[in-house]
């Protein structure tokens, strides 16, 4: 079998967590906001009306989305790019592919008529398994160089 290796020192992507960062954020100044507004001033002083229902979904949303941040911090993804293989690593597991394994790459938008970098996706077919690895490239930061990477990978496959 023909070892393919790309000239490129290890490289890792770490997850992007600016999405949950950004909803934790807002659903907590969202819940704050609709504290004050429901809120009652009553002798100069704040009294909160506790028995409204919304109050505890917005509560309830704010707890999931804060622990789903912290649960993704926690989890420490990112994928790592070395000279023969590509490593998926997280706290709990690491999962390894030999770019011998790799059949063939492709890089793809979701929608064609959008040019939107976000939609993008690389798929990766395996020799001995029958659905493609998907990644996001959007999901990790410095996605543009991740892409490039792809692309070398796969001008290289296409050669071998």
């Amino acid at each position: 079998m023909n070892e393919i290796h790309v000239n490129i020192n290890p490289s890792i992507f770490k997850y992007n967590m600016s999405f949950y960062y950004q909803s934790t954020i807002f659903y907590l100044a969202a819940f704050l906001v609709y504290l004050v507004i429901r809120g009652e001033f009553v002798e100069d002083s704040f009294h909160l009306i506790t028995k409204d229902p919304i109050i505890y979904l917005f509560g309830f949303i704010v707890l999931f989305s804060l622990f789903s941040l912290l649960f993704n911090i926690y989890k420490n993804r990112y994928v790592s790019i070395e000279s023969d293989k590509i490593l998926f690593i997280n706290r709990f597991k690491t999962k390894a592919i030999n770019f011998s394994q790799i059949k063939r790459i492709r890089i793809t938008q979701k929608r064609k008529k959008f040019n939107n970098h976000a939609l993008r996706l690389i798929r990766i077919n395996l020799e001995n398994r029958r659905r493609p690895v998907v990644i996001r490239p959007y999901d990790y930061e410095n996605n543009e160089q991740l892409i490039r990477i792809f692309f070398e990978l796969k001008s290289r496959l296409e050669k071998k």
